[in-house]
Protein backbone atom coordinates (compact mmCIF):
# COMPACT_ATOMS: atom_id res chain seq x y z
CA UNK A 1 0.00 0.00 0.00
CA UNK A 2 1.20 3.52 -0.84
CA UNK A 3 0.87 5.81 2.19
CA UNK A 4 1.45 9.57 2.43
CA UNK A 5 2.11 11.13 5.85
CA UNK A 6 1.89 14.91 6.34
CA UNK A 7 3.06 16.71 9.48
CA UNK A 8 3.10 20.24 10.82
CA UNK A 9 6.48 22.02 11.11
CA UNK A 10 7.15 20.82 14.66
CA UNK A 11 9.57 18.14 15.85
CA UNK A 12 7.13 17.26 18.62
CA UNK A 13 4.65 16.23 15.93
CA UNK A 14 7.16 14.66 13.54
CA UNK A 15 9.02 12.44 16.01
CA UNK A 16 5.97 10.37 17.10
CA UNK A 17 5.19 9.67 13.44
CA UNK A 18 8.62 8.18 12.74
CA UNK A 19 8.09 4.79 14.46
CA UNK A 20 4.69 4.47 12.75
CA UNK A 21 6.36 5.05 9.37
CA UNK A 22 9.12 2.57 10.20
CA UNK A 23 6.60 -0.08 11.28
CA UNK A 24 4.61 0.41 8.08
CA UNK A 25 7.79 0.12 6.03
CA UNK A 26 8.73 -3.05 7.89
CA UNK A 27 5.40 -4.52 6.76
CA UNK A 28 6.21 -3.75 3.14
CA UNK A 29 4.22 -0.54 2.61
CA UNK A 30 5.66 2.33 0.55
CA UNK A 31 5.54 5.43 2.77
CA UNK A 32 6.35 9.05 1.93
CA UNK A 33 6.71 11.49 4.81
CA UNK A 34 6.32 15.21 4.10
CA UNK A 35 7.56 17.28 7.04
CA UNK A 36 9.70 20.21 8.14
CA UNK A 37 12.72 20.80 5.91
CA UNK A 38 15.36 20.73 8.65
CA UNK A 39 14.63 17.07 9.40
CA UNK A 40 14.51 15.68 5.85
CA UNK A 41 18.21 14.74 5.67
CA UNK A 42 18.02 12.91 9.02
CA UNK A 43 14.94 10.97 7.94
CA UNK A 44 16.47 9.98 4.62
CA UNK A 45 19.52 8.68 6.47
CA UNK A 46 17.12 6.41 8.37
CA UNK A 47 15.80 5.01 5.10
CA UNK A 48 12.57 7.04 5.08
CA UNK A 49 11.32 8.62 1.86
CA UNK A 50 11.07 12.18 3.20
CA UNK A 51 10.49 15.53 1.55
CA UNK A 52 9.89 19.05 2.87
CA UNK A 53 6.52 20.64 3.36
CA UNK A 54 5.96 23.97 1.63
CA UNK A 55 8.23 26.77 2.82
CA UNK A 56 5.08 28.91 3.01
CA UNK A 57 3.79 26.65 5.78
CA UNK A 58 7.07 26.70 7.67
CA UNK A 59 7.26 30.49 7.43
CA UNK A 60 4.16 30.86 9.64
CA UNK A 61 5.62 30.79 13.14
CA UNK A 62 3.75 29.58 16.19
CA UNK A 63 4.10 32.81 18.16
CA UNK A 64 1.96 32.21 21.23
CA UNK A 65 5.00 33.03 23.37
CA UNK A 66 4.25 36.68 22.60
CA UNK A 67 0.99 36.52 24.56
CA UNK A 68 0.75 36.79 28.34
CA UNK A 69 -2.54 35.16 29.34
CA UNK A 70 -3.58 31.55 28.66
CA UNK A 71 -6.65 32.62 26.58
CA UNK A 72 -4.50 34.99 24.51
CA UNK A 73 -1.97 32.22 23.90
CA UNK A 74 -4.73 29.87 22.76
CA UNK A 75 -6.08 32.52 20.39
CA UNK A 76 -2.62 33.00 18.82
CA UNK A 77 -2.14 29.25 18.43
CA UNK A 78 -5.50 28.90 16.69
CA UNK A 79 -4.60 31.81 14.41
CA UNK A 80 -1.35 30.05 13.48
CA UNK A 81 -3.05 26.77 12.54
CA UNK A 82 -5.68 28.63 10.55
CA UNK A 83 -3.04 30.66 8.70
CA UNK A 84 -1.06 27.53 7.87
CA UNK A 85 -4.19 25.86 6.53
CA UNK A 86 -4.18 28.04 3.40
CA UNK A 87 -0.75 26.93 2.06
CA UNK A 88 -1.14 23.39 3.47
CA UNK A 89 -4.07 22.66 1.18
CA UNK A 90 -2.26 23.03 -2.17
CA UNK A 91 0.87 21.47 -0.66
CA UNK A 92 -0.94 18.24 0.19
CA UNK A 93 -2.83 18.31 -3.12
CA UNK A 94 0.52 18.49 -4.95
CA UNK A 95 1.89 15.60 -2.88
CA UNK A 96 -1.17 13.47 -3.66
CA UNK A 97 -0.76 14.17 -7.38
CA UNK A 98 2.96 13.29 -7.20
CA UNK A 99 2.70 10.07 -5.16
CA UNK A 100 -0.78 8.68 -5.91
CA UNK A 101 -1.23 7.38 -2.34
CA UNK A 102 -3.84 4.85 -1.29
CA UNK A 103 -3.97 6.11 2.31
CA UNK A 104 -3.28 9.45 4.01
CA UNK A 105 -2.12 10.11 7.59
CA UNK A 106 -2.43 13.77 8.64
CA UNK A 107 -1.13 15.62 11.71
CA UNK A 108 -4.01 16.83 13.88
CA UNK A 109 -2.74 20.44 13.66
CA UNK A 110 -2.84 20.47 9.83
CA UNK A 111 -6.36 21.70 9.17
CA UNK A 112 -5.79 22.65 5.54
CA UNK A 113 -4.24 19.27 4.79
CA UNK A 114 -7.15 17.59 6.58
CA UNK A 115 -9.60 19.44 4.33
CA UNK A 116 -7.83 18.24 1.19
CA UNK A 117 -7.60 14.72 2.60
CA UNK A 118 -11.35 14.62 3.20
CA UNK A 119 -12.09 16.06 -0.25
CA UNK A 120 -9.75 13.57 -1.96
CA UNK A 121 -12.07 10.63 -1.35
CA UNK A 122 -9.10 8.56 -0.19
CA UNK A 123 -9.10 6.67 3.12
CA UNK A 124 -7.46 8.98 5.62
CA UNK A 125 -6.50 9.17 9.27
CA UNK A 126 -5.32 11.79 11.73
CA UNK A 127 -2.90 11.37 14.60
CA UNK A 128 -2.86 13.49 17.76
CA UNK A 129 0.33 13.56 19.84
CA UNK A 130 -1.34 15.62 22.56
CA UNK A 131 -4.51 15.23 24.65
CA UNK A 132 -7.33 14.98 22.14
CA UNK A 133 -9.61 18.04 22.51
CA UNK A 134 -12.81 16.13 21.82
CA UNK A 135 -15.68 17.10 24.16
CA UNK A 136 -17.19 14.48 26.43
CA UNK A 137 -20.09 14.38 28.87
CA UNK A 138 -17.66 12.79 31.34
CA UNK A 139 -15.02 15.54 31.22
CA UNK A 140 -14.64 19.26 31.94
CA UNK A 141 -14.07 21.61 28.98
CA UNK A 142 -10.66 21.25 27.36
CA UNK A 143 -8.05 23.91 28.06
CA UNK A 144 -8.04 25.14 31.67
CA UNK A 145 -6.80 21.85 33.11
CA UNK A 146 -9.77 21.25 35.37
CA UNK A 147 -10.31 18.01 37.26
CA UNK A 148 -13.42 15.97 36.37
CA UNK A 149 -16.56 17.36 37.97
CA UNK A 150 -17.66 16.26 41.41
CA UNK A 151 -21.11 17.45 42.32
CA UNK A 152 -23.69 19.86 40.97
CA UNK A 153 -21.61 23.04 41.23
CA UNK A 154 -18.76 21.58 39.19
CA UNK A 155 -21.17 20.35 36.53
CA UNK A 156 -22.73 23.81 36.32
CA UNK A 157 -19.23 25.32 36.01
CA UNK A 158 -18.41 22.92 33.21
CA UNK A 159 -21.64 23.67 31.33
CA UNK A 160 -20.95 27.42 31.47
CA UNK A 161 -17.32 27.12 30.41
CA UNK A 162 -18.21 24.68 27.64
CA UNK A 163 -20.72 27.15 26.21
CA UNK A 164 -18.32 30.10 26.43
CA UNK A 165 -15.47 28.11 24.91
CA UNK A 166 -17.62 26.87 22.04
CA UNK A 167 -18.74 30.41 21.19
CA UNK A 168 -15.17 31.75 21.23
CA UNK A 169 -13.81 28.86 19.16
CA UNK A 170 -16.56 28.99 16.61
CA UNK A 171 -16.25 32.73 16.12
CA UNK A 172 -12.53 32.39 15.40
CA UNK A 173 -12.20 28.99 13.75
CA UNK A 174 -15.44 28.13 11.99
CA UNK A 175 -15.66 30.98 9.40
CA UNK A 176 -12.19 30.39 7.83
CA UNK A 177 -12.63 26.61 7.98
CA UNK A 178 -16.05 26.92 6.35
CA UNK A 179 -14.58 29.02 3.53
CA UNK A 180 -11.75 26.53 3.00
CA UNK A 181 -14.14 23.59 2.95
CA UNK A 182 -16.43 25.34 0.48
CA UNK A 183 -13.50 25.82 -1.90
CA UNK A 184 -12.97 22.05 -1.83
CA UNK A 185 -16.63 21.14 -2.23
CA UNK A 186 -17.21 20.08 1.37
CA UNK A 187 -20.12 20.90 3.63
CA UNK A 188 -19.72 23.22 6.61
CA UNK A 189 -18.71 22.19 10.10
CA UNK A 190 -21.36 22.93 12.70
CA UNK A 191 -18.94 22.68 15.61
CA UNK A 192 -15.16 23.01 15.79
CA UNK A 193 -14.77 19.56 17.34
CA UNK A 194 -16.29 17.97 14.21
CA UNK A 195 -12.88 18.45 12.62
CA UNK A 196 -11.67 15.44 14.63
CA UNK A 197 -14.66 13.27 13.69
CA UNK A 198 -14.14 13.56 9.91
CA UNK A 199 -11.24 11.13 9.40
CA UNK A 200 -12.01 7.43 9.26
CA UNK A 201 -9.47 6.90 12.02
CA UNK A 202 -8.15 9.16 14.76
CA UNK A 203 -4.99 7.85 16.42
CA UNK A 204 -4.73 9.26 19.94
CA UNK A 205 -1.13 8.82 21.08
CA UNK A 206 -1.93 8.27 24.74
CA UNK A 207 -3.86 5.76 26.83
CA UNK A 208 -6.37 5.57 29.62
CA UNK A 209 -4.43 5.30 32.84
CA UNK A 210 -3.03 8.70 31.96
CA UNK A 211 -5.89 10.07 29.86
CA UNK A 212 -9.20 10.38 31.68
CA UNK A 213 -11.54 7.43 31.07
CA UNK A 214 -14.71 8.36 29.22
CA UNK A 215 -17.84 6.51 28.15
CA UNK A 216 -18.35 8.38 24.87
CA UNK A 217 -15.17 8.16 22.84
CA UNK A 218 -16.03 8.86 19.17
CA UNK A 219 -16.19 5.69 17.10
CA UNK A 220 -13.16 6.67 15.00
CA UNK A 221 -10.78 7.13 17.97
CA UNK A 222 -8.15 4.51 18.74
CA UNK A 223 -5.89 5.04 21.76
CA UNK A 224 -2.54 3.47 20.93
CA UNK A 225 -0.38 4.93 23.70
CA UNK A 226 2.58 7.29 23.34
CA UNK A 227 5.03 6.71 20.52
CA UNK A 228 8.39 7.86 21.81
CA UNK A 229 11.23 8.54 19.41
CA UNK A 230 14.17 10.88 19.14
CA UNK A 231 17.10 11.00 16.69
CA UNK A 232 19.69 8.31 17.40
CA UNK A 233 22.50 9.81 19.45
CA UNK A 234 25.10 8.18 21.70
CA UNK A 235 25.12 9.40 25.30
CA UNK A 236 27.58 12.26 25.77
CA UNK A 237 30.71 11.29 27.71
CA UNK A 238 30.06 13.98 30.33
CA UNK A 239 26.74 12.38 31.33
CA UNK A 240 28.53 9.94 33.65
CA UNK A 241 30.13 12.88 35.46
CA UNK A 242 26.72 14.07 36.74
CA UNK A 243 25.96 12.64 40.14
CA UNK A 244 22.79 10.97 41.34
CA UNK A 245 20.10 11.89 42.14
CA UNK A 246 19.87 13.42 38.67
CA UNK A 247 16.96 15.63 37.58
CA UNK A 248 16.26 16.22 33.90
CA UNK A 249 14.86 19.70 33.20
CA UNK A 250 13.45 20.41 29.75
CA UNK A 251 12.03 23.34 27.79
CA UNK A 252 9.70 23.18 24.81
CA UNK A 253 11.04 22.70 21.28
CA UNK A 254 8.43 25.32 20.25
CA UNK A 255 9.45 28.67 21.70
CA UNK A 256 7.49 29.85 24.72
CA UNK A 257 8.09 31.68 28.00
CA UNK A 258 9.60 28.71 29.82
CA UNK A 259 13.27 29.67 30.16
CA UNK A 260 12.57 30.55 33.81
CA UNK A 261 12.13 26.83 34.43
CA UNK A 262 15.83 26.23 33.81
CA UNK A 263 16.95 29.26 35.80
CA UNK A 264 14.92 28.31 38.86
CA UNK A 265 15.93 24.64 38.66
CA UNK A 266 19.63 25.58 38.61
CA UNK A 267 19.07 27.78 41.66
CA UNK A 268 16.94 25.26 43.57
CA UNK A 269 18.12 21.72 42.97
CA UNK A 270 21.94 21.63 43.29
CA UNK A 271 21.78 23.20 46.79
CA UNK A 272 19.20 20.51 47.63
CA UNK A 273 21.71 17.78 46.75
CA UNK A 274 20.48 17.02 43.22
CA UNK A 275 22.39 17.45 39.97
CA UNK A 276 20.62 19.00 36.98
CA UNK A 277 20.79 18.26 33.29
CA UNK A 278 18.82 20.97 31.49
CA UNK A 279 17.95 20.85 27.78
CA UNK A 280 16.97 24.32 26.58
CA UNK A 281 15.67 23.39 23.08
CA UNK A 282 14.27 26.68 21.70
CA UNK A 283 16.49 28.79 24.00
CA UNK A 284 20.21 29.50 23.72
CA UNK A 285 22.01 27.46 26.41
CA UNK A 286 24.61 30.23 26.71
CA UNK A 287 21.96 32.31 28.51
CA UNK A 288 22.27 30.10 31.59
CA UNK A 289 25.01 29.67 34.16
CA UNK A 290 25.39 26.10 35.29
CA UNK A 291 26.82 25.42 38.77
CA UNK A 292 29.50 22.73 39.16
CA UNK A 293 28.06 19.24 38.89
CA UNK A 294 25.18 20.25 36.60
CA UNK A 295 24.95 20.80 32.85
CA UNK A 296 22.96 22.93 30.39
CA UNK A 297 22.79 21.99 26.71
CA UNK A 298 20.38 22.63 23.87
CA UNK A 299 19.68 18.99 22.98
CA UNK A 300 20.66 15.57 24.23
CA UNK A 301 18.99 12.20 23.74
CA UNK A 302 16.68 11.78 26.71
CA UNK A 303 16.72 7.98 26.72
CA UNK A 304 20.03 7.43 28.55
CA UNK A 305 19.17 10.28 30.93
CA UNK A 306 15.77 8.81 31.80
CA UNK A 307 17.42 5.47 32.52
CA UNK A 308 18.85 7.01 35.70
CA UNK A 309 16.80 10.17 36.32
CA UNK A 310 15.09 10.52 39.69
CA UNK A 311 12.60 13.06 38.32
CA UNK A 312 11.81 15.15 35.25
CA UNK A 313 10.91 18.83 35.52
CA UNK A 314 9.22 20.08 32.37
CA UNK A 315 6.72 22.46 30.79
CA UNK A 316 4.15 19.70 30.28
CA UNK A 317 4.59 18.99 26.59
CA UNK A 318 3.08 15.58 25.92
CA UNK A 319 6.28 14.33 24.30
CA UNK A 320 8.61 14.63 27.27
CA UNK A 321 5.87 13.99 29.83
CA UNK A 322 4.82 10.69 28.32
CA UNK A 323 8.41 9.71 27.57
CA UNK A 324 9.31 10.20 31.23
CA UNK A 325 6.29 8.25 32.47
CA UNK A 326 6.96 5.46 29.97
CA UNK A 327 10.37 5.15 31.61
CA UNK A 328 8.66 5.08 35.04
CA UNK A 329 10.14 8.47 35.98
CA UNK A 330 7.83 10.83 37.94
CA UNK A 331 7.32 14.36 36.69
CA UNK A 332 6.99 17.92 37.97
CA UNK A 333 4.96 19.83 35.39
CA UNK A 334 5.03 23.63 35.25
CA UNK A 335 2.48 24.43 32.50
CA UNK A 336 2.99 27.64 30.55
CA UNK A 337 0.15 27.31 28.02
CA UNK A 338 -1.11 25.33 24.99
CA UNK A 339 -2.28 21.86 26.08
CA UNK A 340 0.09 21.87 29.05
CA UNK A 341 -2.55 22.67 31.68
CA UNK A 342 -4.43 19.54 30.63
CA UNK A 343 -1.28 17.44 30.70
CA UNK A 344 -0.30 18.76 34.13
CA UNK A 345 -3.68 17.92 35.64
CA UNK A 346 -3.55 14.37 34.26
CA UNK A 347 -0.10 13.86 35.77
CA UNK A 348 -1.42 15.00 39.13
CA UNK A 349 -4.60 12.89 39.07
CA UNK A 350 -2.68 9.81 37.90
CA UNK A 351 -0.48 10.12 40.99
CA UNK A 352 2.52 10.21 38.65
CA UNK A 353 3.94 13.57 39.67
CA UNK A 354 3.25 17.11 40.80
CA UNK A 355 1.62 20.11 39.15
CA UNK A 356 3.25 23.47 39.96
CA UNK A 357 1.82 26.76 38.71
CA UNK A 358 4.28 29.12 36.97
CA UNK A 359 3.11 31.76 39.45
CA UNK A 360 4.49 29.58 42.25
CA UNK A 361 7.76 28.76 40.49
CA UNK A 362 10.31 29.70 43.15
CA UNK A 363 13.46 27.80 44.15
CA UNK A 364 11.95 26.67 47.46
CA UNK A 365 8.68 25.49 45.93
CA UNK A 366 10.37 23.74 43.03
CA UNK A 367 12.72 21.87 45.35
CA UNK A 368 9.73 20.80 47.47
CA UNK A 369 7.79 19.73 44.37
CA UNK A 370 10.69 17.58 43.16
CA UNK A 371 10.97 15.91 46.57
CA UNK A 372 7.23 15.20 46.52
CA UNK A 373 7.32 13.93 42.94
CA UNK A 374 10.10 11.47 43.70
CA UNK A 375 7.63 9.67 45.96
CA UNK A 376 5.26 9.27 42.98
CA UNK A 377 7.25 6.57 41.19
CA UNK A 378 4.50 3.94 41.82
CA UNK A 379 2.06 6.19 39.94
CA UNK A 380 4.54 6.60 37.08
CA UNK A 381 4.91 2.81 36.96
CA UNK A 382 1.12 2.35 36.71
CA UNK A 383 0.95 4.80 33.81
CA UNK A 384 3.90 3.09 32.11
CA UNK A 385 2.11 -0.26 32.22
CA UNK A 386 -1.03 1.29 30.71
CA UNK A 387 1.03 2.81 27.91
CA UNK A 388 2.72 -0.49 27.11
CA UNK A 389 -0.63 -2.31 26.97
CA UNK A 390 -1.96 0.16 24.37
CA UNK A 391 0.40 -1.16 21.69
CA UNK A 392 2.27 1.88 20.36
CA UNK A 393 3.45 1.93 16.75
CA UNK A 394 2.37 -1.68 16.15
CA UNK A 395 -1.21 -0.87 17.20
CA UNK A 396 -1.15 2.29 15.08
CA UNK A 397 0.03 0.37 12.00
CA UNK A 398 -2.63 -2.32 12.60
CA UNK A 399 -5.34 0.36 12.69
CA UNK A 400 -4.03 2.06 9.56
CA UNK A 401 -3.92 -1.23 7.66
CA UNK A 402 -7.51 -1.86 8.72
CA UNK A 403 -8.53 1.55 7.42
CA UNK A 404 -6.70 1.15 4.13
CA UNK A 405 -7.98 -2.34 3.50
Amino acid sequence: MRILVYTSPARGHLFPAVPIVQELQRRGHAVTLRTLASQVELLRALGIDAEPISSRVEAIELDDHRARSVPAKAKRALATFLARATPEAPDLAEAIAAHDPQLLLIDVNCWGAATVAEASGLPWAMYAPYVLPVPSRDLPPFGPGLAPARGRMHRARDALLRTVGRVVLERQAIPPLRALRERHGLGPLQHWSELFERPGLMLALTAEGFEYPRSDWPANVRLVGPINWSPPQPPPPWLQELRDPLVLVTCSTERQRDRRLVRVALQALPPAGMSVLATTAAHDPAQFESPPGSRVTRFVSHDPVLARAACVVCHGGMGITQKALSAEVPVVVVPFGRDQLETARRVELAGAGVRLSPKNLTPARLAAAVREARDCRPGAQRVSRAYAAAGGAVAAADALEGLGG
